[in-house]
């Protein structure tokens, strides 16, 4: 099997997952967080929109440096939704068409220079975009719950939804 072929399936999962989880946002609700520390309901969407637009740029550049990058500050689902789209199509066919052995390459993520992740690109995709989009996927349906809107099923029916019959 391919990297492509491995890996996709499970992507196009957890892609299918966190737009679910995106489309039940609120726009009024974009400001709203539980705790000063904590970011907002719209920047872990945000975040969840730009992620998958990273995997373009880590199979087609050796590092990149993030020096003066900043999250996006989208204002709506459907804002959202159309960069989360666009940035999931991108990463598909990025991954579709990457060779296996670029797959072993070990990529950076820098600022000024200064490296500050150093790793295979097959485990920048599965922890710096898969497991980093989850992180914040859980995180954001957390914040649903804790503004009473109904949290999607992703591995099953979510609380919000009725069980499953056998």
């Amino acid at each position: 099997m391919t990297y492509a072929e491995t890996i996709l399936p499970e992507f196009d999962q957890e892609m299918a997952s966190t737009r679910k989880v995106l489309e039940s946002l609120s726009d009024d609700k974009f400001d709203w967080k539980p705790h000063p520390k904590s970011n907002t309901i719209g920047w872990n969407a945000n975040h969840l929109a730009e992620i998958p637009g990273w995997v373009e740029g880590t199979l087609s550049q050796a590092e990149w440096d993030i020096e003066g990058y900043e999250t996006p500050t989208l204002t709506s689902r459907d804002e959202i939704l159309a960069a989360f789209d666009k940035n999931v199509a991108s990463a598909h066919a990025a991954i579709e068409k990457v060779d296996d052995d670029a797959m072993a390459f070990v990529w950076s993520l820098t600022k000024s220079g200064v490296p500050l992740m150093t790793m295979p690109r097959s485990v920048v995709i599965r922890s710096f975009v898969m497991n980093h989009l989850i992180h914040h996927r859980a995180i954001l349906c957390v914040y649903l719950r804790l503004n009473d809107i109904p949290v999607p099923g992703m591995y099953g029916p979510s609380g919000d939804e009725p069980p499953m019959q056998a």
